[in-house]
């Protein structure tokens, strides 16, 4: 998938995923997508709540080798 901007979260816990996250999607048009790449097992369910919470889509979430991988596109 494209995307416009990358997050480098691993080796960091809640909630520095999620702020990082925020972060730059703040520097973000509308409609621009941006991966974000975690290790902490409890991005998964941070992330799915983010979404909820900020109307931000949260377009998809792998996982592969304990690193969480999550595409989200600017509200």
């Amino acid at each position: 998938m494209e995307f416009q901007k990358d997050v480098d979260a691993r080796g960091m816990k809640c909630p520095l995923p999620i702020l990082k996250a925020k972060k730059a999607l703040n520097d973000m048009q509308t409609g621009e997508i941006l991966r974000v790449m975690a290790t902490d097992p409890g991005s998964v369910r941070d992330f799915s709540a983010f979404s909820r919470q900020t109307g931000n889509e949260l377009l998809s979430h792998a996982e592969q080798n304990a690193e969480y991988t999550f595409f989200l596109r600017r509200k």
